[in-house]
C-alpha cells in the first residue's frame, strides 16, 4: 500500500507542475512568470503597508526605502544615563569598530567604545554606518488605541456599517421583489430610472442631502451616516436581476397554499435570492465600512468619529503622523478581509446569476 505524501511534498508537487511530460517547457516558464507578477502586483502594496506599519517614523523617511521594519541598536554605556545609538567606524588604517554615539556636533561624531567608556573619538560622519537589527514598532498600533479613543472610532465604524448594512438588504430586496415578481405598468420604465441614478454623481447630490440631514436634526448622529445611502441602485439592480431567475411556478404555488405577499417576499422569494444578497451584503460591508466623504461632512465630534474619519485626525496641517495612519489602516483592513474570505464564495455565483459584471 502505498502512503499518501506529505503535505509539503503536495504543496511543492502543485507548485511544480508542467505541461505534458517532465521537462519544462517555455509555457511553464512564462505561465508562472505571469502568475507570480500577478501575485506581486496584488499583495505587494498590502505586504508593503504591513511591513511599514511596524516601522519608526523615521524608518518611514529612510532613502533608500527598506522592506523589513528595521531599527538602529542601542547600547547602555556606563556614566551616560540614556542608551546610546550604535555605528560600524571605518577607522583611518581600514579597519572596522563598532562605537556608540555621544553626540553630533556639525559633520564631526564625538562617539565612545561600549567596552571602554573612558575612551573616546572623534569620526567624521561619512566614516559610520548605522547598525540596525529587524525590530517591530509595536507602539504604532497601541499608542492610538491609548491616546486617541480608538476604539470609539472602531465601535461606530462597527454600528454603522452592521445597522447600515442590515437596513440597506431590506430595503434593497424589497424594492427588487416589487419589480420582479409584479407585473404592473411601466415597470421597466421605474427599473431604467432606477439604474439611471447611477449617473449623478454623489457630489452633486451632496448640499441637498446634507440640508435634508439637518432639518431631520440628525447632523453628529451615526442615523446621518446609516441612513442616506440605505437604498443603492445596484443593489435594487443585483437583485432584481437574481430574483427574475426564481420559477414564477413556486410564487403561484405559495399564494395557492394563500400565503400572504409577506410571506411569498419573506419565506420564498428571500430564501432563494440568499447568494445575491450574500454579494450585496459584501459590497455593503466595503461600501460602509471604507466610507470617508459623507461621515467627514456630517460627524463633527470626535465621539461620534468613524474609524476612517479618526485617521483623519491624525494628519495635521504641518505633521502627518505616518505610522500611526499605516498601523490603524492595517486594523481597519481586516474586518473586510475576514467578510471577504468567508463569504467570497458567494461572489462568483451571485454576480454570474445576476447577470452584473
Amino acid at each position: 500500500m502505498v502512503e499518501p505524501a506529505s503535505l509539503p511534498a503536495r504543496i511543492w508537487q502543485f507548485l511544480t507542475l508542467r505541461r505534458g511530460g517532465k521537462r519544462w517547457h517555455w509555457t511553464d516558464l512564462f505561465t508562472y512568470g505571469y502568475l507570480g507578477l500577478g501575485i506581486f502586483l496584488m499583495f505587494g502594496p498590502v505586504v508593503w503597508l504591513v511591513l511599514s506599519s511596524f516601522k519608526t517614523s523615521a524608518g518611514l523617511l529612510e532613502f533608500p526605502p527598506t522592506w523589513a521594519p528595521l531599527g538602529q541598536v542601542v547600547v547602555a554605556v556606563e556614566g551616560y544615563e540614556k542608551p546610546l545609538p550604535m555605528y560600524r567606524v571605518t577607522m583611518e588604517d581600514g579597519s572596522t569598530k563598532d562605537l556608540a554615539q555621544i553626540r553630533r556636533i556639525g559633520i564631526i561624531s564625538q562617539m565612545v567604545d561600549p567596552a571602554e567608556p573612558s575612551t573616546k573619538y572623534k569620526i567624521p560622519i561619512k566614516q559610520r554606518e548605522p547598525i540596525r537589527e529587524f525590530r517591530m514598532a509595536w507602539e504604532n498600533y497601541l499608542d492610538p488605541l491609548e491616546r486617541f479613543n480608538f476604539l470609539s472610532y472602531l465601535t461606530n465604524s462597527v454600528i454603522v456599517t452592521t445597522l447600515a448594512t442590515l437596513i440597506t438588504l431590506l430595503i434593497n430586496s424589497m424594492a427588487a421583489f416589487g419589480l420582479s415578481i409584479y407585473e404592473f405598468k411601466g415597470r421597466n420604465a421605474v427599473m431604467l430610472l432606477v439604474i439611471g441614478t447611477l449617473m449623478i454623481p454623489i457630489t452633486v447630490i451632496l448640499v441637498p442631502v446634507y440640508l435634508v440631514v439637518t432639518e431631520l436634526g440628525m447632523v453628529n448622529s451615526l442615523w446621518a451616516v446609516i441612513l442616506p445611502g440605505a437604498a443603492t441602485p445596484t443593489g435594487v439592480f443585483l437583485l432584481r436581476q437574481y430574483m427574475l431567475t426564481i420559477p414564477k411556478d413556486l410564487i403561484e404555488a405559495s399564494r395557492m397554499d394563500k400565503a400572504t405577499e409577506w410571506q411569498v417576499y419573506w419565506r420564498v422569494v428571500l430564501p432563494l435570492a440568499m447568494p445575491a444578497v450574500a454579494v450585496l451584503a459584501i459590497f455593503s460591508i466595503m461600501w460602509r465600512w471604507n466610507e470617508f466623504l459623507w461621515p467627514l461632512i456630517v460627524l463633527n465630534r470626535s465621539e461620534v468619529y468613524t474609524l476612517q474619519v479618526g485617521l483623519n485626525a491624525f494628519q495635521g496641517e504641518l505633521d502627518v503622523q505616518w505610522h500611526y495612519i499605516l498601523a490603524m489602516t492595517v486594523v481597519t483592513l481586516i474586518p473586510v478581509v475576514v467578510v471577504f474570505a468567508f463569504l467570497q464564495k458567494f461572489i462568483t455565483t451571485g454576480i454570474a446569476s445576476s447577470g452584473m459584471k
